[in-house]
């Protein structure tokens, strides 16, 4: 009798397309590695937002997972296709140039004067507060949703920064060893926070198989996971990555206590909750080791890249400004955030519903 595969973990099977770029792609992905048409995505360059175009941030999620778990049933080849990585430059170009545009020039400071102005970045934020939103009125179904969406980044925490590991040396590559080694559960599985993450969707009857839910979430969802991939993957925006991830770390405590009460509030058991309320205490420290040592000490040993750290920390913030004004508006409006797919929304079947956890919702 054959074992049914455990897709929890990857790879994913192959998205539905958005557009002519990524539906070309798409179905050089099922064949053998082979040369791309030398101009597939070249109108890439064109598109009215690059953070919100569906064909182009689908282009790039399904060239950079080719750098994470890979496709299921596709060559791991195209992982180094050079007409592949050509495409993939192609939708890069327009992707930072925007994001450039949107967060605008980094304040000019010295190195010592980057913790403060991460700081500042931090406190001059003005986006809605989607957090307050959850704790306080979203339904059972807009809290699935948002987990839908963030299943993205979650089930693979970490990953995408742990790319700058081999890019650093001396206190900055310590101070993220020290905050990546929590993120990891300390080499303990139960207690890595994808596998928390993995607990809360069980709990909310989600499937939780590794990017089961891609082809829900839109394009605004996947810049927000590309934008990490991009700062990871390119060594010169190794600053940028770094100022992401501080961005991130000083962000979490007080939204993710929010997110932890609104889960109680709809009825949701600790366990549910666990994933965000780890995040509230380890956040708040890893916070200041991400500011003063983490990014303190690159732009003390890298004075050049005290401006790369700004851009990364204010794209982060940018994005996610975008993702919370998207959800918000989508709800206000009485619609789905999500995007309409083939099938329903992946779910736990309710007769498997276990205690504490709330079964499938229409």
């Amino acid at each position: 009798m054959s074992v049914p595969a455990d897709h929890r973990y990857g790879p994913a099977p192959l998205p539905s397309s958005r557009g002519p770029v990524s539906a070309a792609l798409v179905a050089a992905l099922r064949r053998p590695p082979h040369d791309l048409p030398a101009d597939l995505g070249a109108d890439l360059r064109a598109v009215a937002d690059p953070c919100t175009d569906e064909d182009l941030q689908l282009t790039l999620f399904l060239c950079y997972e080719l750098h994470y778990r890979g496709w299921r049933d596709v060559d791991e080849a195209w992982e180094w296709q050079p007409s592949l990585l050509a495409l993939r430059a192609r939708a890069e170009r327009p992707f930072e140039s925007a994001l450039r545009r949107l967060v605008g020039p980094p304040p000019a400071v010295l190195p010592g004067g980057v913790p403060a102005a991460l700081v500042a970045l931090v406190a001059a934020d003005d986006g809605p507060s989607l957090a307050a939103a959850l704790q306080r009125r979203a339904s059972l179904a807009q809290f699935r949703e948002f987990v839908t969406h963030r299943s993205v980044y979650h089930l693979r925490e970490a990953d995408p920064h742990s790319w700058g590991l081999p890019r650093l040396g001396g206190p900055a590559k310590a101070a993220l060893v020290e905050i990546q080694m929590d993120e990891y559960g300390n080499g303990r599985l139960d207690r890595m926070h994808a596998e928390l993450f993995r607990v809360t969707m069980d709990r909310l009857g989600l499937d939780t198989g590794y990017a089961a839910h891609l082809d829900r979430v839109p394009a605004v969802t996947l810049a927000a996971n590309n934008l990490i991939s991009l700062f990871g993957l390119h060594r010169r925006l190794r600053g940028a990555l770094l100022g992401h991830l501080a961005a991130y770390e000083m962000t979490s405590s007080l939204p993710n206590r929010r997110y932890g009460n609104g889960l109680r509030r709809l009825g949701l058991d600790e366990v549910a909750t666990r994933f965000y309320d780890e995040h509230v205490e380890a956040d708040a420290v890893h916070e200041q080791i991400a500011v003063h040592d983490m990014c303190g000490g690159l732009v003390r040993a890298e004075p050049e890249l005290a401006a790369d750290v700004l851009f990364g920390a204010a794209a982060a913030l940018a994005v996610d400004r975008l993702f919370a004004a998207h959800l918000l508006e989508s709800w206000a409006a009485g619609r789905s955030s999500l995007r309409a797919a083939p099938g329903p929304m992946a779910t736990v079947p309710a007769e498997r519903a276990a205690p504490g956890r709330l079964a499938a919702v229409a």
